[in-house]
């Protein structure tokens, strides 16, 4: 895919974001919608692709009214999104369609007519791990990170960082569910939850949504907000089964999905101005620093533990506040998108002054799959 052919030209979250128990998850979905075509000045009658992840594109393309020429349903967790734009730009760039929606939503945490996600007993989890205790995202990831943990030499304060940093930049975001200050010892006093995450090692549990809305880059001069332009993308998974990875301290699915965006982009870590990794527990980050590249994973935990990612720093992480303080309603990848996109049109509530290239970076399931997207404010 050529690089800075395709752009955003809308995107917004829904109304309201935390918890929401009037609004069922559909009516979220129709909320960010709207939220992001108006955002784009367009009407519901321009659009002609669309994308959604766990509800179906029949289903939320039918309640908007919107009869697409192009869709994609692919649901591989929270990264799904980061997938969809970059189907959604080969998709334009190939004419399949003009102007793509992409949208997320989730009850979250009131569970208004959300769909049911169980792990299936005839399942390759529910035949292989269930049976150990192995049933959520707080006892599955785990057992990849004591292993992380040993062989580079991290350790929980390091780790605890990560969520002292992520609280720093909430505190700048008035949408972010908590704010208040947090340090290494509150987060290691903190209830534990499944060694050696503590709850402010996991993420929030919430209700909302949001929506993108892709076009050509020649189109989106015409559009009422500045164009986010995409440079670079990339995509894989591994296994369903957090048990199978192929090595417990390094991820496959990101170590293809981050260079291949690199690549695509023609960019060097040293061009990076902003930085998210989806971080719905507090290791993950560290995972995307070293398997993106940016550094060893042995130098991981220092580099955030140093400062590095905060406010001020040299590289801005997760300036939303991240999924451990801003957001997280199931599927944080949306949330992560948007950031970026608020950062490359310099209107972020936490802005990184100067910032020309945001790196988007995903995961979905317990390293089940991973997707980058790299975005720039300059054709």
């Amino acid at each position: 895919m050529r690089r800075n052919q395709v752009a955003v030209v809308g995107a917004a979250e829904t109304t309201e974001l935390g918890v929401i128990p009037n609004v069922s998850q559909i009516q979220l979905h129709a909320d960010a919608a709207l939220n992001a075509i108006a955002d784009a000045g367009l009407k519901l009658s321009d659009i002609d692709g669309f994308a959604t992840a766990v509800e179906t594109p029949q289903q939320i393309a039918h309640y908007l009214g919107i009869t697409p020429t192009w869709v994609d349903g692919t649901s591989v967790g929270g990264c799904s999104f980061m997938l969809h734009v970059r189907h959604a730009a080969a998709a334009i760039e190939a004419g399949l369609c003009k102007t793509v929606l992409i949208t997320h939503a989730e009850s979250g945490k009131s569970n208004i007519g959300r769909t049911p996600r169980m792990i299936g007993p005839d399942s390759l989890n529910g035949q292989f791990e269930l049976p150990y205790g192995v049933t959520t995202p707080a006892s599955m990831f785990p057992i990849p990170v004591l292993r992380y943990m040993k062989t580079h030499g991290i350790t929980h304060e390091q780790i605890a960082m990560v969520a002292v940093v992520q609280r720093e930049w909430a505190a700048k975001n008035p949408r972010a569910t908590m704010k208040a200050p947090i340090t290494v010892e509150d987060v290691l006093n903190s209830r534990m939850i499944a060694y050696p995450f503590r709850i402010l090692q996991c993420c929030l549990v919430t209700d909302g949504g949001g929506a993108l809305i892709l076009t050509s880059a020649d189109r989106a001069k015409d559009f009422p907000k500045k164009p986010v332009y995409i440079l670079g993308t990339g995509e894989s998974v591994e296994t369903p089964m957090v048990s199978q990875m192929q090595t417990f301290d390094s991820s496959r699915a990101f170590r293809v999905a981050g260079p291949l965006a690199f690549k695509e982009a023609g960019i060097a870590h040293k061009d990076v101005d902003h930085l998210m990794i989806y971080d719905a527990f507090a290791h993950l980050p560290l995972y995307g620093l070293g398997d993106l590249g940016f550094m060893p994973h042995e130098e991981t935990g220092k580099f955030i533990a140093d400062g590095h990612t905060r406010p001020g720093g040299k590289l801005p992480l997760n300036t939303n506040g991240g999924g451990l303080s801003y957001m997280h309603s199931g599927m944080y990848g949306m949330y992560a998108l948007q950031e970026s996109v608020r950062q490359m049109r310099g209107i972020a509530p936490a802005q990184v002054p100067g910032a020309k290239i945001s790196v988007c970076h995903g995961v979905g399931g317990m390293f089940a799959a991973s997707g980058t997207i790299i975005f720039t404010n300059e054709r």
